[in-house]
Protein backbone atom coordinates (compact mmCIF):
# COMPACT_ATOMS: atom_id res chain seq x y z
CA UNK A 1 0.00 0.00 0.00
CA UNK A 2 1.41 3.35 -1.03
CA UNK A 3 1.56 6.42 1.75
CA UNK A 4 -0.11 8.88 1.45
CA UNK A 5 -0.29 12.04 3.84
CA UNK A 6 -3.53 14.49 3.14
CA UNK A 7 -2.65 17.97 5.26
CA UNK A 8 -5.54 20.26 4.75
CA UNK A 9 -6.87 23.21 7.85
CA UNK A 10 -10.31 21.68 7.17
CA UNK A 11 -9.73 18.52 9.06
CA UNK A 12 -13.14 17.06 7.69
CA UNK A 13 -11.62 17.78 4.51
CA UNK A 14 -8.32 16.12 4.66
CA UNK A 15 -10.78 13.26 6.21
CA UNK A 16 -13.19 12.75 3.73
CA UNK A 17 -10.57 12.56 1.04
CA UNK A 18 -8.46 10.18 3.03
CA UNK A 19 -10.88 7.83 3.37
CA UNK A 20 -11.73 7.65 -0.21
CA UNK A 21 -8.55 6.78 -0.71
CA UNK A 22 -8.27 4.44 1.32
CA UNK A 23 -11.01 2.66 -0.52
CA UNK A 24 -9.13 2.67 -3.40
CA UNK A 25 -6.13 0.97 -1.93
CA UNK A 26 -3.61 3.71 -0.26
CA UNK A 27 -2.74 3.72 3.01
CA UNK A 28 -3.02 7.31 4.42
CA UNK A 29 -3.01 9.63 7.29
CA UNK A 30 -5.13 12.97 7.39
CA UNK A 31 -3.34 16.11 9.53
CA UNK A 32 -4.95 19.70 10.04
CA UNK A 33 -1.99 21.53 10.08
CA UNK A 34 1.43 22.37 8.29
CA UNK A 35 3.45 21.62 11.45
CA UNK A 36 1.42 18.20 12.06
CA UNK A 37 2.37 17.41 8.41
CA UNK A 38 5.93 18.23 9.00
CA UNK A 39 6.36 15.95 11.77
CA UNK A 40 5.52 13.44 9.39
CA UNK A 41 7.30 14.34 6.51
CA UNK A 42 10.64 14.56 9.10
CA UNK A 43 10.07 10.78 10.19
CA UNK A 44 9.95 10.06 6.18
CA UNK A 45 6.45 8.41 6.57
CA UNK A 46 4.87 9.61 3.47
CA UNK A 47 5.94 8.32 -0.58
CA UNK A 48 3.57 11.18 -1.23
CA UNK A 49 1.96 14.55 -0.11
CA UNK A 50 -1.48 16.34 -1.10
CA UNK A 51 -1.76 19.01 0.47
CA UNK A 52 -3.94 22.20 0.54
CA UNK A 53 -2.18 25.82 -0.40
CA UNK A 54 -3.48 28.27 1.53
CA UNK A 55 -3.38 27.09 5.75
CA UNK A 56 -2.57 29.04 9.11
CA UNK A 57 1.36 29.05 10.09
CA UNK A 58 2.89 26.94 8.11
CA UNK A 59 1.18 26.73 4.10
CA UNK A 60 1.33 24.58 1.22
CA UNK A 61 4.33 25.94 0.01
CA UNK A 62 6.66 26.14 2.76
CA UNK A 63 5.57 22.08 3.26
CA UNK A 64 6.46 21.49 -0.60
CA UNK A 65 9.90 23.39 -0.04
CA UNK A 66 10.51 21.19 3.29
CA UNK A 67 9.53 18.00 1.49
CA UNK A 68 11.87 18.49 -1.16
CA UNK A 69 14.58 19.04 0.62
CA UNK A 70 14.07 15.81 2.76
CA UNK A 71 13.05 13.51 -0.42
CA UNK A 72 13.92 15.66 -3.47
CA UNK A 73 11.79 12.52 -5.58
CA UNK A 74 8.45 12.74 -3.10
CA UNK A 75 5.95 14.14 -5.29
CA UNK A 76 3.50 16.60 -4.26
CA UNK A 77 -0.09 17.74 -5.36
CA UNK A 78 -1.30 21.02 -4.29
CA UNK A 79 -5.09 21.97 -3.77
CA UNK A 80 -6.02 25.03 -4.36
CA UNK A 81 -9.65 27.07 -4.52
CA UNK A 82 -10.60 28.79 -7.56
CA UNK A 83 -9.34 32.26 -6.91
CA UNK A 84 -6.04 30.99 -6.15
CA UNK A 85 -4.33 29.18 -9.70
CA UNK A 86 -2.02 31.85 -9.95
CA UNK A 87 -0.55 30.50 -6.77
CA UNK A 88 -0.98 26.85 -7.55
CA UNK A 89 1.07 27.69 -10.47
CA UNK A 90 3.65 28.71 -8.84
CA UNK A 91 3.86 26.08 -6.68
CA UNK A 92 4.24 23.69 -10.11
CA UNK A 93 7.67 26.18 -10.80
CA UNK A 94 9.02 24.91 -7.07
CA UNK A 95 8.18 21.48 -7.85
CA UNK A 96 4.92 20.15 -7.09
CA UNK A 97 3.84 17.26 -9.61
CA UNK A 98 0.02 18.83 -10.19
CA UNK A 99 -2.45 21.23 -8.73
CA UNK A 100 -6.15 20.89 -8.38
CA UNK A 101 -8.87 23.04 -8.21
CA UNK A 102 -11.50 22.53 -5.49
CA UNK A 103 -13.68 21.33 -5.77
CA UNK A 104 -12.27 18.10 -7.87
CA UNK A 105 -13.98 14.27 -8.14
CA UNK A 106 -11.70 11.85 -6.20
CA UNK A 107 -10.61 9.52 -9.35
CA UNK A 108 -9.03 12.97 -10.25
CA UNK A 109 -6.92 12.68 -7.47
CA UNK A 110 -6.50 9.28 -7.60
CA UNK A 111 -5.24 9.33 -11.42
CA UNK A 112 -2.36 12.19 -11.03
CA UNK A 113 -1.39 10.09 -7.27
CA UNK A 114 -0.55 6.65 -9.11
CA UNK A 115 1.47 8.68 -11.98
CA UNK A 116 3.30 10.31 -9.73
CA UNK A 117 3.99 7.25 -7.41
CA UNK A 118 4.78 5.56 -11.07
CA UNK A 119 7.04 7.94 -12.10
CA UNK A 120 8.69 8.41 -8.56
CA UNK A 121 9.65 4.64 -9.14
CA UNK A 122 10.71 4.80 -11.94
CA UNK A 123 13.46 7.60 -11.02
CA UNK A 124 14.35 5.84 -8.23
CA UNK A 125 14.49 2.84 -10.32
CA UNK A 126 16.85 4.11 -12.58
CA UNK A 127 18.83 5.97 -9.84
CA UNK A 128 19.88 2.52 -8.65
CA UNK A 129 20.83 1.75 -11.64
CA UNK A 130 23.21 4.29 -11.93
CA UNK A 131 24.60 3.93 -8.13
CA UNK A 132 24.53 0.29 -9.54
CA UNK A 133 26.76 0.70 -13.11
CA UNK A 134 29.13 3.07 -10.89
CA UNK A 135 30.08 0.44 -8.67
CA UNK A 136 30.75 -1.66 -11.24
CA UNK A 137 32.73 -0.01 -13.41
CA UNK A 138 34.42 1.61 -10.81
CA UNK A 139 36.07 -1.79 -9.68
CA UNK A 140 37.54 -1.91 -13.13
CA UNK A 141 39.55 1.38 -12.61
CA UNK A 142 36.46 3.80 -14.62
CA UNK A 143 35.76 6.67 -11.63
CA UNK A 144 33.35 9.52 -12.06
CA UNK A 145 29.75 10.35 -11.25
CA UNK A 146 29.81 12.93 -14.11
CA UNK A 147 26.59 13.00 -16.87
CA UNK A 148 29.15 12.00 -19.34
CA UNK A 149 30.55 9.48 -17.66
CA UNK A 150 26.90 8.20 -16.81
CA UNK A 151 26.02 8.16 -20.19
CA UNK A 152 29.35 6.14 -20.98
CA UNK A 153 28.56 3.80 -18.36
CA UNK A 154 24.63 2.98 -19.34
CA UNK A 155 26.74 2.34 -23.15
CA UNK A 156 29.20 -0.10 -21.85
CA UNK A 157 26.48 -1.66 -20.04
CA UNK A 158 24.38 -2.31 -23.73
CA UNK A 159 26.94 -2.55 -26.32
CA UNK A 160 29.47 -5.62 -23.57
CA UNK A 161 27.21 -8.54 -24.27
CA UNK A 162 27.23 -7.42 -28.39
CA UNK A 163 29.90 -9.36 -30.04
CA UNK A 164 30.33 -6.47 -32.60
CA UNK A 165 33.59 -4.04 -33.23
CA UNK A 166 33.83 -1.17 -30.97
CA UNK A 167 35.54 1.97 -31.76
CA UNK A 168 36.63 4.17 -28.96
CA UNK A 169 37.24 7.49 -29.53
CA UNK A 170 39.34 10.45 -27.11
CA UNK A 171 42.19 12.39 -26.84
CA UNK A 172 45.14 11.04 -25.11
CA UNK A 173 44.79 9.88 -21.31
CA UNK A 174 41.06 9.52 -21.60
CA UNK A 175 41.22 5.91 -20.55
CA UNK A 176 40.67 4.44 -23.59
CA UNK A 177 42.30 0.99 -22.64
CA UNK A 178 40.44 0.92 -19.64
CA UNK A 179 37.17 1.08 -21.51
CA UNK A 180 38.26 -1.39 -23.71
CA UNK A 181 39.24 -4.16 -20.80
CA UNK A 182 36.25 -3.48 -19.05
CA UNK A 183 33.85 -3.90 -22.02
CA UNK A 184 35.85 -7.36 -22.59
CA UNK A 185 35.02 -7.96 -18.39
CA UNK A 186 31.77 -7.93 -19.15
CA UNK A 187 31.36 -9.33 -22.36
CA UNK A 188 30.47 -12.72 -22.84
CA UNK A 189 34.04 -13.46 -23.85
CA UNK A 190 35.39 -12.85 -20.18
CA UNK A 191 36.62 -15.98 -20.01
CA UNK A 192 38.42 -15.78 -22.56
CA UNK A 193 42.12 -13.93 -23.40
CA UNK A 194 42.53 -9.97 -23.67
CA UNK A 195 45.23 -9.08 -25.67
CA UNK A 196 46.38 -5.10 -26.35
CA UNK A 197 48.97 -3.90 -28.94
CA UNK A 198 49.42 -0.16 -29.69
CA UNK A 199 49.55 -0.04 -33.48
CA UNK A 200 51.62 3.68 -33.46
CA UNK A 201 54.34 1.54 -31.40
CA UNK A 202 55.71 -0.96 -33.76
CA UNK A 203 56.90 -0.33 -37.55
CA UNK A 204 54.90 -2.01 -40.57
CA UNK A 205 56.81 -5.07 -41.22
CA UNK A 206 57.14 -5.77 -37.29
CA UNK A 207 53.35 -5.03 -36.54
CA UNK A 208 52.38 -7.30 -39.70
CA UNK A 209 54.34 -10.23 -37.80
CA UNK A 210 53.23 -9.52 -34.20
CA UNK A 211 49.10 -9.68 -35.27
CA UNK A 212 48.97 -12.16 -37.81
CA UNK A 213 51.90 -14.57 -36.86
CA UNK A 214 54.82 -15.95 -39.13
CA UNK A 215 56.25 -19.11 -40.01
CA UNK A 216 60.01 -20.23 -39.69
CA UNK A 217 62.07 -18.50 -41.92
CA UNK A 218 59.68 -15.80 -43.13
CA UNK A 219 62.23 -13.69 -42.84
CA UNK A 220 65.71 -13.18 -41.57
CA UNK A 221 65.59 -13.66 -37.71
CA UNK A 222 62.08 -15.50 -37.80
CA UNK A 223 63.83 -18.81 -36.58
CA UNK A 224 60.80 -20.16 -35.26
CA UNK A 225 56.72 -20.03 -36.13
CA UNK A 226 54.98 -17.61 -34.10
CA UNK A 227 50.86 -17.93 -34.08
CA UNK A 228 50.49 -13.75 -33.78
CA UNK A 229 48.31 -11.54 -32.07
CA UNK A 230 44.94 -12.85 -33.36
CA UNK A 231 45.18 -16.41 -32.57
CA UNK A 232 46.39 -15.64 -29.17
CA UNK A 233 43.45 -13.16 -28.99
CA UNK A 234 41.34 -16.72 -30.06
CA UNK A 235 37.85 -16.64 -28.16
CA UNK A 236 38.38 -13.25 -26.33
CA UNK A 237 39.35 -9.59 -27.70
CA UNK A 238 42.03 -8.43 -29.31
CA UNK A 239 42.52 -4.39 -28.40
CA UNK A 240 43.96 -2.31 -31.55
CA UNK A 241 45.24 0.82 -29.77
CA UNK A 242 46.11 4.21 -32.10
CA UNK A 243 44.13 2.36 -34.54
CA UNK A 244 44.63 5.55 -36.62
CA UNK A 245 48.34 4.56 -36.83
CA UNK A 246 47.79 1.43 -38.75
CA UNK A 247 49.49 1.65 -42.49
CA UNK A 248 47.27 1.56 -45.31
CA UNK A 249 49.40 -1.90 -46.36
CA UNK A 250 47.66 -3.89 -42.71
CA UNK A 251 44.67 -1.59 -42.90
CA UNK A 252 43.38 -4.12 -46.07
CA UNK A 253 44.54 -7.14 -44.00
CA UNK A 254 42.58 -6.09 -40.88
CA UNK A 255 39.31 -5.54 -43.04
CA UNK A 256 39.52 -8.93 -44.51
CA UNK A 257 39.72 -10.75 -40.78
CA UNK A 258 37.02 -8.79 -39.76
CA UNK A 259 34.65 -9.58 -43.15
CA UNK A 260 36.30 -13.88 -43.16
CA UNK A 261 37.36 -14.61 -39.44
CA UNK A 262 40.36 -15.58 -41.44
CA UNK A 263 44.31 -14.60 -41.03
CA UNK A 264 47.26 -15.77 -42.97
CA UNK A 265 50.61 -15.62 -41.43
CA UNK A 266 53.85 -14.34 -42.76
CA UNK A 267 55.42 -16.76 -45.17
CA UNK A 268 52.15 -19.45 -44.58
CA UNK A 269 50.03 -20.75 -47.71
CA UNK A 270 47.00 -20.97 -45.91
CA UNK A 271 44.39 -19.08 -43.95
CA UNK A 272 43.56 -20.28 -40.02
CA UNK A 273 40.27 -19.43 -38.68
CA UNK A 274 40.27 -17.08 -35.24
CA UNK A 275 37.08 -15.85 -33.37
CA UNK A 276 38.26 -12.84 -31.96
CA UNK A 277 36.22 -9.78 -30.87
CA UNK A 278 37.74 -6.49 -32.33
CA UNK A 279 37.68 -3.11 -29.78
CA UNK A 280 39.77 -0.52 -31.95
CA UNK A 281 40.69 2.93 -30.51
CA UNK A 282 41.92 6.43 -31.52
CA UNK A 283 42.57 9.79 -30.69
CA UNK A 284 43.03 10.88 -34.46
CA UNK A 285 39.38 12.31 -36.51
CA UNK A 286 39.28 9.01 -38.76
CA UNK A 287 36.93 10.58 -40.94
CA UNK A 288 39.55 13.29 -41.44
CA UNK A 289 41.61 10.35 -42.39
CA UNK A 290 39.66 8.67 -44.79
CA UNK A 291 38.82 12.53 -46.72
CA UNK A 292 42.92 12.90 -46.76
CA UNK A 293 43.25 9.07 -48.38
CA UNK A 294 45.38 7.85 -45.45
CA UNK A 295 42.56 5.54 -43.88
CA UNK A 296 40.27 2.82 -45.29
CA UNK A 297 36.95 3.90 -45.55
CA UNK A 298 35.55 0.56 -45.88
CA UNK A 299 37.38 -0.31 -42.95
CA UNK A 300 36.27 2.67 -40.90
CA UNK A 301 32.53 1.42 -41.83
CA UNK A 302 33.67 -2.48 -40.42
CA UNK A 303 35.38 -0.49 -36.97
CA UNK A 304 32.56 2.11 -36.58
CA UNK A 305 29.72 -0.48 -35.77
CA UNK A 306 29.57 1.00 -32.03
CA UNK A 307 31.37 4.23 -31.25
CA UNK A 308 32.04 5.42 -27.40
CA UNK A 309 33.32 9.11 -27.47
CA UNK A 310 34.88 9.76 -24.13
CA UNK A 311 35.34 12.98 -23.11
CA UNK A 312 38.10 14.69 -21.85
CA UNK A 313 38.79 15.79 -18.57
CA UNK A 314 38.19 19.63 -18.76
CA UNK A 315 34.68 18.55 -19.91
CA UNK A 316 33.89 16.07 -16.74
CA UNK A 317 35.48 18.38 -14.01
CA UNK A 318 33.10 17.49 -11.28
CA UNK A 319 34.55 13.98 -11.52
CA UNK A 320 38.56 15.67 -10.86
CA UNK A 321 37.77 15.48 -6.75
CA UNK A 322 36.85 11.29 -6.97
CA UNK A 323 39.58 10.89 -9.18
CA UNK A 324 42.07 12.43 -7.27
CA UNK A 325 40.84 10.45 -3.82
CA UNK A 326 41.59 7.54 -6.30
CA UNK A 327 44.76 8.27 -7.26
CA UNK A 328 45.75 9.27 -4.14
CA UNK A 329 44.55 6.03 -2.38
CA UNK A 330 46.64 3.87 -5.04
CA UNK A 331 49.83 5.56 -4.87
CA UNK A 332 49.27 5.79 -1.09
CA UNK A 333 49.26 1.80 -1.60
CA UNK A 334 51.94 1.86 -3.96
CA UNK A 335 54.66 4.03 -1.31
CA UNK A 336 53.52 3.12 1.83
CA UNK A 337 55.90 4.85 3.38
CA UNK A 338 54.98 8.58 2.00
CA UNK A 339 53.28 10.69 4.88
CA UNK A 340 51.39 12.56 2.12
CA UNK A 341 47.48 11.72 3.07
CA UNK A 342 45.28 15.09 1.61
CA UNK A 343 45.35 18.30 -0.39
CA UNK A 344 44.82 21.94 0.92
CA UNK A 345 41.63 23.05 -0.14
CA UNK A 346 43.85 25.55 -2.56
CA UNK A 347 45.12 22.74 -4.19
CA UNK A 348 41.75 21.19 -4.64
CA UNK A 349 40.82 24.79 -6.49
CA UNK A 350 44.27 24.78 -8.64
CA UNK A 351 43.07 21.27 -9.91
CA UNK A 352 39.67 22.04 -10.68
CA UNK A 353 41.12 25.36 -12.83
CA UNK A 354 43.69 23.43 -14.85
CA UNK A 355 42.52 22.35 -18.33
CA UNK A 356 44.23 18.97 -17.94
CA UNK A 357 45.98 18.48 -21.39
CA UNK A 358 47.10 14.98 -20.70
CA UNK A 359 43.58 14.19 -19.42
CA UNK A 360 43.14 11.65 -16.78
CA UNK A 361 46.10 10.04 -16.92
CA UNK A 362 48.03 13.49 -16.38
CA UNK A 363 46.26 13.63 -12.94
CA UNK A 364 47.34 10.20 -12.19
CA UNK A 365 51.30 10.97 -12.73
CA UNK A 366 50.45 14.42 -10.83
CA UNK A 367 49.36 12.26 -7.93
CA UNK A 368 51.73 10.04 -7.63
CA UNK A 369 54.27 12.40 -8.42
CA UNK A 370 52.57 14.46 -4.85
CA UNK A 371 52.99 11.08 -3.25
CA UNK A 372 56.27 10.17 -4.08
CA UNK A 373 58.02 13.86 -3.15
CA UNK A 374 55.27 14.87 -0.43
CA UNK A 375 57.04 15.65 3.01
CA UNK A 376 54.00 16.58 5.01
CA UNK A 377 50.45 14.61 5.42
CA UNK A 378 49.08 17.89 3.29
CA UNK A 379 50.51 18.64 0.13
CA UNK A 380 50.42 22.53 -0.63
CA UNK A 381 50.11 24.76 -3.25
CA UNK A 382 53.12 25.13 -3.65
CA UNK A 383 54.35 21.62 -4.32
CA UNK A 384 52.52 21.82 -7.24
CA UNK A 385 54.40 21.90 -10.74
CA UNK A 386 54.68 25.69 -12.76
CA UNK A 387 51.96 25.03 -14.65
CA UNK A 388 49.76 25.08 -12.19
CA UNK A 389 50.38 28.41 -10.71
CA UNK A 390 47.52 30.45 -12.65
CA UNK A 391 44.21 29.28 -14.03
CA UNK A 392 44.51 27.56 -17.50
CA UNK A 393 41.00 28.08 -18.26
CA UNK A 394 40.21 29.45 -21.22
CA UNK A 395 36.27 30.39 -21.52
CA UNK A 396 34.61 32.14 -24.10
CA UNK A 397 35.27 35.84 -23.56
CA UNK A 398 33.32 37.26 -26.23
CA UNK A 399 34.39 40.18 -28.30
CA UNK A 400 36.89 41.81 -25.87
CA UNK A 401 39.99 40.64 -28.65
CA UNK A 402 40.38 40.64 -32.03
CA UNK A 403 39.85 37.34 -33.44
CA UNK A 404 39.56 35.70 -37.37
CA UNK A 405 36.22 34.30 -38.06
CA UNK A 406 37.79 30.72 -37.86
CA UNK A 407 39.06 30.87 -34.89
CA UNK A 408 36.47 32.93 -33.48
CA UNK A 409 34.09 29.75 -34.86
CA UNK A 410 36.46 27.09 -33.06
CA UNK A 411 36.50 29.12 -29.55
CA UNK A 412 32.73 29.06 -29.66
CA UNK A 413 32.35 25.87 -30.66
CA UNK A 414 35.10 24.72 -28.21
CA UNK A 415 33.29 26.60 -25.46
CA UNK A 416 29.79 24.89 -26.12
CA UNK A 417 31.34 21.47 -26.75
CA UNK A 418 32.42 22.11 -22.81
CA UNK A 419 29.11 23.22 -21.42
CA UNK A 420 27.67 20.54 -23.10
CA UNK A 421 29.80 17.91 -20.62
CA UNK A 422 31.78 16.89 -24.13
CA UNK A 423 29.11 15.46 -25.78
CA UNK A 424 29.71 15.68 -29.66
CA UNK A 425 26.15 14.74 -30.56
CA UNK A 426 24.34 17.28 -28.39
CA UNK A 427 26.75 20.08 -29.41
CA UNK A 428 26.48 19.80 -32.94
CA UNK A 429 22.73 19.63 -32.91
CA UNK A 430 22.92 23.21 -30.28
CA UNK A 431 24.84 24.28 -33.37
CA UNK A 432 22.84 23.27 -36.01
CA UNK A 433 25.65 21.43 -37.19
CA UNK A 434 26.53 17.82 -38.18
CA UNK A 435 28.78 15.82 -36.21
CA UNK A 436 31.44 15.74 -39.33
CA UNK A 437 31.06 19.46 -39.49
CA UNK A 438 31.65 20.50 -35.49
CA UNK A 439 35.42 18.05 -35.63
CA UNK A 440 36.06 20.48 -38.72
CA UNK A 441 35.06 23.55 -36.92
CA UNK A 442 37.32 21.96 -33.95
CA UNK A 443 40.21 20.41 -35.97
CA UNK A 444 40.83 23.13 -38.09
CA UNK A 445 43.20 24.93 -35.28
CA UNK A 446 44.07 22.22 -32.88
CA UNK A 447 42.95 23.52 -29.19
CA UNK A 448 45.71 23.78 -27.53
CA UNK A 449 47.22 21.53 -24.93
CA UNK A 450 46.47 18.28 -26.72
CA UNK A 451 49.62 16.66 -25.64
CA UNK A 452 50.45 13.04 -26.16
CA UNK A 453 51.63 10.72 -23.28
CA UNK A 454 53.04 7.05 -24.29
CA UNK A 455 52.05 5.25 -20.65
CA UNK A 456 48.53 4.32 -19.94
CA UNK A 457 47.56 4.78 -15.74
CA UNK A 458 44.58 3.60 -14.31
CA UNK A 459 41.21 5.43 -13.80
CA UNK A 460 38.99 7.03 -16.16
Amino acid sequence: MRKVLIVDDHLEMAEMLADGLAELGFETRAVASGRAALELLEENWPEAVVTDLRMQEIGGLDLLARSKALDPERPVIVMTAYGAVDSAVASIRQGAYHYLTKPFKLDEVEIYLRRALADRALRTEAAELRRTLQTQFSSLGLVGRSRGMREIYSLMERIAPADVPVLILGETGTGKGLVARALHSRSRREGGPFVAVNCAALPETLLESELFGHTRGAFTGAVKDRIGLFREAHTGTLFLDEIGDMPMSLQSKLLHVLERGEIRPLGSERDVSVDVRIMAATHRDLRQMVAAGSFREDLLYRLDVITLDLPALRHRKEDIVDLFEHFLAASRTKHPYSPVQRATPEVMERLLEYRWPGNVRELAHLVERMVVLGREPEVRAADLPSSFAASQGKEWRGFDEILSSREMQRRYAAWVLEKLGGNRARTAETLGIDVKTLGKWLSEHAIAGNEPDPENTGGV
